[in-house]
């Protein structure tokens, strides 16, 4: 099994971090701007650092964003981090005009007011049980709702949930696609399990987060 894995350069993300924790755990990260490489890759990883507006344009500007959300809907292994969920909903407040990949059956919303943003910092994330599966670290302005999350559900997504002024997806799931709001290859030892999940194709529907 080959242990490469494509990195969508969007024009906007530092995907250093992500290089550095996927070489750390075995595998061989590439970045590309080639649509062909995203339809055959095994693997392929969306970062995202910076507005939605941006990053939604630099993939139909580079022909990414349809092989992006084909993969996607069609389940293979596809993390996408921080603004990568985001670019996988249907849209967000941050760009009312825009569309995003659609695979997602949200929209995310900007954090609530009073409290801080953007919300850098680590946060609790929970499956729905009383205790924390584990701890990560978030860099965000915009999320999807608590109260939008039925849609996800009743689509088949399993998800974390963190709170800052109020329930949002911390991450979702289904079949090979992983999206995370927070950066797993900033969020230690945690994160580092969902990576090698992710990676060994070890993360199953039926599976428990790892704690």
């Amino acid at each position: 099994m080959s242990n490469e894995v494509m990195i969508v350069d969007t024009g906007l993300a530092n995907v250093r971090s992500v290089e550095v924790a996927l070489e750390r755990l075995g595998a061989t990260p590439r970045r590309t701007v080639a649509p062909t490489d995203l339809a055959r890759a095994r693997r392929v990883v969306l970062p995202g650092v910076g507005a939605f507006a941006p990053g939604i344009a630099n993939l139909h500007a580079r022909d990414l964003a349809a092989a992006l959300g084909q993969r996607a809907r069609a389940g293979l292994p596809t993390l996408a981090v921080c603004l990568g969920l985001q670019l996988l909903c249907e849209g967000s407040d941050e760009d009312p005009g825009g569309r995003g990949l659609g695979v997602i059956p949200a929209r995310v919303r900007r954090l609530p007011q009073p409290v801080r943003v953007p919300n850098m910092g680590w946060c609790a994330v929970t499956n729905g049980s009383a205790q924390p599966v584990g701890h990560a670290y978030f860099a965000h302005s915009y999320a999807v709702p608590g109260g939008d999350l039925e849609r996800l559900r009743v689509a088949g997504w399993q998800m974390l949930t963190a709170d800052h002024g109020g329930p949002f997806l911390a991450a979702a799931r289904k079949g090979g696609v992983l999206a995370c709001q927070f950066h797993p290859e900033l969020s230690g030892a945690w994160g580092a399990e969902l990576l090698r999940a992710w990676l060994e194709d070890a993360q199953k529907e039926s599976a428990p987060w790892q704690r």
